[in-house]
């Protein structure tokens, strides 16, 4: 049994509710989840850089459709961001994507880093939301597109 099936079963053990549409759903393994978001850019390997060793995820595959090449990214999740670039110089506007985030260890470094070696801009300095145990920045990267860097803080 998945993971949404067993919640679901337990669910409906609990509240008595067996015909829920969100029960049989995740019974029948029919919960969608999001797998990834995908952005056009003119400069792969700076992207690259950015993401992986500026923010710490990792390429996770790479393949050409079409003649275009779409390489993707990700952290410890299964969802990933996916590159899209080609010969084309494309130079995309982030039209409609307000931001993409991304979980940090250590904000400050991060933040040092993505500046100093991506000449990152920070849109908004780190601040701490207490009520969620978080600190939010927001940098831009190579393409301009905006990244949210989220910290957990410790309780």
């Amino acid at each position: 049994m998945g993971r949404n099936a067993a919640v679901a079963e337990s669910y409906g053990r609990e509240t008595g509710v067996a015909d829920d549409m969100l029960l049989y759903r995740a019974l029948m393994g029919d919960i969608m989840d999001v797998l990834h978001t995908a952005i056009w850019v003119d400069d792969i390997d700076a992207q690259l850089a950015f993401y992986c060793d500026g923010l710490g995820l990792e390429q996770t595959r790479e393949f050409d459709l079409d003649g275009v090449t779409n390489t993707y990214v990700a952290g410890e999740s299964d969802a990933e961001i996916q590159f899209k670039h080609d010969d084309t110089e494309r130079n995309p506007e982030p039209a409609g994507i307000d931001h993409l985030a991304v979980e940090v260890t250590d904000m400050a470094e991060t933040i040092e880093t993505v500046v100093e070696r991506y000449e990152s801009e920070v849109v908004d300095e780190p601040r701490t939301i207490e009520e969620k145990g978080i600190q939010i920045a927001f940098v831009t990267d190579p393409e301009g597109y905006i990244v949210e860097l989220i910290e957990t803080l410790e309780a």
